[in-house]
């Protein structure tokens, strides 16, 4: 009896022990985890919401109707026409205040061809926002509110990630107002299919954070309050979170935001070549141990890289001094790289290592874009009667509009941000007068009465648009 007593209170004492130690383990990972809370508290009040409306409008394509509309009952004739009437258009995002002065800067997806953009503060007080300039390859784009005072967040000049490395996204998914999730870095330098499917002007950021749709233009966060990345795109089969999503790197977001501010568009770097990755038995007869770098299958043959002598087969290895391990790297490379600057070029000919000075071009923009964005110099420094400042046309940039004069800004409130006007749109006819140049704006701009309505046409997206603008 002794002895079992004693067997028994050895067995408890064990118990208690082991105990004892899961509970100690358990503390001790607690006290491991971080704490995010001082984090989120300190930095939240700068992260916005963002809404955006695009009008119908009469110039959208419709779906044939019936030729004798005559015949047909009346509550199917107006079912049909009303089908056909103008629909809104709504958009949801994210975004946060990048100076004090109201810079706001959110996703491209979020704001592209809209109407009128709201700015929702996180103590619930609304701005209408003008659109500075977007960039449809980085999918950034940069708003600015009139208020003054406001909280900021710090975009971080190099994020220096590591896979592992904890960080927290604030933003709104589903338009639950600034919710916070958190996670890890997954991989970086991620490239993943864009709109502009011919290359990847992005090295992405992959985390974890459970990011959904609402979240996009929100801040991804480093432990220490700085914003290393833009939440932009997530994977999933079902449109929500599966632990796969994807981040601007802050980086780049810099360069790009300062083009914006400077200019109201992005310029970039440009060779003029077609490239491909290297397998395996490729490599060996490129000259190279393993698979690496970005092979040139084609040239433009009035291209930078043609005129500086590089050529299909040339194997790129290092590009201004930066490493090509995959195909997909030399994109951001090059599209960062300042347009009219001389880099050293590292490539593989013959199967022999040669380097080579490459005088970068500037990157042609599509007719689309070139459309939608505002030109080099403005034909004025003032706000008019109708709240724009305008450009003059420049051939690249008709999209559709034989003359007339292009939108650079829209102050927030007035009469054209009321009547849907945003940067980019080409102006051809006010007051059925049409306009053929800044002059031609300016005068029959100074002849408009107050208070009442005049037609003018615009072209967006090589499409034209009648709207009614009243000056108050």
């Amino acid at each position: 009896m002794h002895t079992l007593t004693a067997k028994w209170a050895s067995g408890i004492k064990t118990v208690i022990a082991i105990v004892s130690i899961s509970v100690y383990s358990l503390v001790s990972q607690a006290a491991e985890l971080p704490d995010f809370t001082q984090l989120i508290e300190q930095h939240s009040p700068a992260v916005v919401k963002i809404t955006a409306v695009s009008k119908g409008s009469a110039a959208e394509p419709q779906r044939s109707l019936p030729q004798d509309m005559q015949g047909l009952p009346d509550i199917f004739r107006e079912l049909l026409e009303r089908r056909q009437a103008p629909r809104d258009r709504g958009s949801l995002g994210s975004g946060f205040i990048i100076s004090a002065d109201g810079y706001v800067l959110t996703n491209d997806h979020v704001v592209d061809k809209m109407d009128s953009i709201t700015v929702i503060l996180n103590d619930q007080r609304e701005y209408s926002a003008t659109l500075v300039g977007s960039d449809e390859r980085s999918d950034l784009a940069l708003l600015k509110i009139d208020a003054k005072n406001l909280p900021t967040l710090i975009l971080a000049k190099d994020e220096t990630l590591k896979v592992g490395q904890w960080v927290v996204a604030i933003g709104s998914p589903f338009g639950l107002d600034y919710s916070a999730s958190a996670g890890i870095v997954s991989a970086i330098g991620r490239s993943i299919p864009s709109a502009h499917s011919e290359s990847n002007y992005v090295p992405f950021i992959q985390t974890d954070v459970a990011i959904n749709p609402g979240n996009s233009g929100g801040p991804l966060f480093n432990m220490d309050g700085e914003v290393v990345g833009i939440n932009s795109q997530i994977y999933s089969p079902s449109g929500g979170s599966v632990g796969l999503s994807f981040a601007i790197p802050s980086s780049l977001a810099v360069d790009v935001v300062a083009q914006l501010k400077d200019k109201g568009r992005v310029d970039r770097g440009w060779l003029g070549v077609m490239i491909q990755d290297v397998d395996k038995n490729l490599a060996s007869s490129l000259g190279v141990d393993k698979p690496m770098g970005a092979l040139i299958s084609e040239l433009d043959a009035d291209g930078p890289a043609a005129k500086s002598g590089l050529k299909a087969g040339d194997l790129i290895i290092k590009f201004n001094d930066h490493a090509v391990n995959t195909s997909s790297d030399l994109p951001y490379l090059v599209g960062r790289t300042a347009p009219k600057s001389k880099v050293p070029v590292v490539i593989m000919r013959k199967g022999k290592q040669q380097s080579l000075n490459v005088t970068v071009g500037i990157l042609p923009v599509s007719p689309q874009e070139a459309a939608s964005r505002p030109a080099s110099a403005p034909a004025q420094n003032t706000v008019d009667s109708l709240g724009l400042i305008i450009t003059p046309l420049e051939r690249s940039q008709r999209g559709g509009a034989e003359a007339g004069v292009v939108v650079q800004q829209v102050k927030p409130g007035s009469p054209a941000a009321e009547a849907g006007i945003q940067p980019g749109d080409i102006i051809t006819q006010l007051a059925f007068s049409d306009i053929k140049s800044p002059d031609d704006y300016a005068k029959i701009v100074k002849g408009l009465p107050k208070n009442e309505p005049q037609a003018i046409r615009f072209y967006r997206q090589n499409r034209p648009v009648f709207r009614s603008i009243v000056i108050k």
